[in-house]
Formats: C-alpha cells, sequence, structure tokens
C-alpha cells in the first residue's frame, strides 16, 4: 500500500460501518452464562475460562456445533435486548457508527422461541441506539443454508408481520454443498417485497458461489467473497460493478479460511478495485470486534492510515443507508483523518 503504517501509539478508533456481524456471535461467555442462570439452563461448561477454552476452532462447521448450542440460553424478549444492547456498548468503544445486523431466527424458532420474541427484543435495542450509543442501525434477517428451501420459505412467511423492522435478507451458515441458487425463491420473494440481498459467498465455498450469488440471488452485497481471486473475470466484474465485500479477517483466520493473517488477500483486493470493507463477523468467537479487526490487519499486512481511511469510507458506501446520512458519516472520516494528521 502507498502510505507507511499508522503509530499505534497515535491509535484512536475510525468511524466505520459494521455491515457483517451475527448478533447471536457477540454472546460473551460472560452473558451466556448470566442468561443460562436467568433461564435455568445448564451449559456444558463448569466455568468461562472453560468455554473460552472450547473456543479452537478447526474449520466453519466445528465453530457453528458450538455457536448453536449456545443459543439455548436465548429465551426471551429482555434476552435479546440485552444481547443487543451488550454489542452495541462494545461496538461504541470501536468506532462503530453504523451497524447493519445479522440475526438467524431458524435457530431460535427450532428451539420453540417466536420469531416476533427475536424481532421485537432486538428492535427494543436497536430503536434506542442512535440516542443511547450513537450507532444508527438495521436489522438483516438470515436463511440458515443447511435447512431446506421449504423451512427458508416459511420463516419468511411467518417474519411478515415484522418486516418493517427488517431491512434485508442475508444467507448465512455451512456454505460447503449448500449453493446459493438452492434459496432462489425465497429471495426473489424477498425483493418483491422490497427487501435488499446480502449472502455468505466466496468463504468456505468456491468462487462460483458468488457469481450465484449475484445472477441467481440478485444480491446487492458479497459476505467474505475472499475466493473471488481465484477467478480472474469474476474480480474483473465485482470491481466493474463496485459489488461490496464484507470481509471478516479475523474470523478467516480463526476458520482456518486463511492460514495466517500476513497472507490475507485483503491489499491484493484492494490492489484490484474491490469494494472491501472489514468487519468482526462472530467477535465474541473470533477474537475481535470491528476496531480490532482493523489493528490486526494493519499490524499484519502493513496497512498504512490512508488504505485504513479507505476501508472506513468503504464500510459506509457499502451500506443501506440514505445517501444524506451517508455524506455525514463520510465527513466523520474526513475530520477524523484531518485530526489525526494534526496530532
Amino acid at each position: 500500500m502507498a502510505s507507511a503504517p499508522a503509530s499505534p501509539s497515535a491509535h484512536r478508533p475510525l468511524p466505520k460501518a459494521e455491515l457483517h456481524l451475527h448478533i447471536e456471535g457477540t454472546l460473551e461467555p460472560g452473558l451466556a452464562f448470566a442468561l443460562a442462570e436467568r433461564n435455568g439452563v445448564t451449559l456444558p461448561y463448569a466455568t468461562e475460562d472453560a468455554l473460552r477454552r472450547a473456543y479452537s476452532f478447526t474449520d466453519l462447521q466445528s465453530f457453528l456445533d458450538l455457536y448453536y448450542a449456545l443459543m439455548a440460553v436465548l429465551r426471551t424478549e429482555d434476552d435479546f435486548a440485552d444481547l443487543a444492547h451488550a454489542y452495541l456498548a462494545r461496538a461504541k468503544e470501536q468506532g462503530v457508527r453504523h451497524a447493519e445486523i445479522f440475526f438467524d431466527p431458524q435457530a431460535h424458532t427450532a428451539r420453540g422461541v417466536p420469531i416476533g420474541t427475536v424481532v421485537e427484543g432486538l428492535a427494543r435495542a436497536l430503536d434506542t441506539a442512535e440516542q443511547t450509543y450513537g450507532i444508527s442501525t438495521r436489522l438483516i434477517m438470515c436463511f440458515l443454508r443447511d435447512q431446506s428451501a421449504a423451512s427458508a420459505l416459511e420463516t419468511f412467511e411467518a417474519a411478515r408481520p415484522h418486516l418493517d423492522r427488517i431491512t434485508a435478507v442475508g444467507l448465512d451458515s455451512a456454505e460447503v454443498g449448500n449453493p446459493p441458487s438452492k434459496f432462489r425463491e425465497v429471495f426473489a420473494r424477498a425483493r418483491e417485497a422490497g427487501l435488499k440481498c446480502v449472502a455468505h459467498a466466496g468463504e468456505e465455498g468456491p468462487a462460483a458461489y458468488v457469481w450465484e450469488a449475484l445472477d441467481v440471488l440478485g444480491v446487492d452485497r458479497i459476505d467474505h467473497g475472499v475466493r473471488c481471486m481465484e477467478d480472474e473475470r469474476l474480480v474483473a466484474r465485482l470491481a466493474a460493478e463496485q459489488v461490496p465485500l464484507t470481509v471478516c479477517p479475523l474470523s478467516n483466520v480463526r476458520l482456518r479460511v486463511i492460514d495466517d493473517l500476513a497472507d490475507h488477500p485483503l491489499p491484493e483486493m484492494l490492489d484490484a478495485g474491490l469494494l472491501v470493507t472489514v468487519n468482526s463477523d462472530d467477535p465474541a468467537y473470533f477474537g475481535g470486534y470491528a476496531d480490532d479487526n482493523f489493528t490486526a490487519v494493519r499490524d499484519a499486512l502493513g496497512l498504512g492510515a490512508e488504505t485504513l481511511g479507505t476501508l472506513a469510507r468503504n464500510s459506509f458506501r457499502a451500506s443501506f443507508l440514505d445517501e444524506a446520512t451517508r455524506a455525514r458519516y463520510l465527513a466523520e472520516v474526513d475530520a477524523h483523518e484531518a485530526g489525526a494528521q494534526q496530532e
């Protein structure tokens, strides 16, 4: 990159948007134990430290097994509101000014928790987020790709009374063997309802899944997408159309998508003209929230202040914000950089 690495001692969090964040993936061990006690749930770990030691994953599926097991503590609107408040408090400290938050309704309805409980509980926190934390928010309902297409359709119809709370639909969970095309119908239904569309693609799955997400699902953003670099024609298209990619560097390392952060393709993606953003994915499990990811790629990849500023601007450009709010946040990035240069 062109600019010299920023000085760690001078670091203050850049204003940024977080566009790839699973709210269930922000469940820290302390809150998990507190909710377990509140709801009479017995966790298969004696202490918080024992639970943290379980956060050693060999691949996406080994993470998902623990991720879904811990969701058992989430039962009531209060639980979901507390979960969202805890994330927003941390996000504020990390410089997040806007968050577009994923949630997985099927993981909760399968346990007997109604979708309304999930949405209304999260909304209680999100409705006060700007006033309390200075963070604007959007909610993205994801379908579990290792579940059936019929289940996704059933989930979408159950969510219809709550669509005023939801900005977009997404697609997540186990990618390999579950191509985007499997969910053609539910994404068409979401677009007809006026919702934006995003999808995880090109994380563990091949670059071909990114093509499908674009051409079959009609997505506005690709979540992850790092394996697009295996297909030159796809890279050219993503650059030409400025399709946003919500990359999650620490997640990529923890789930063994990338062996070493120093080998992450982020610089090459930027050099190729891709609209890349940096996000935390499931920060309670992967060792870092939004700005922790910025700091990690700065240090591991030698990214300079100019490049980090580009990533911050990209996050707002890739968001589902209205143009006036986007411009206001971009001006905050400019002001932050101007202030840093004067220090």
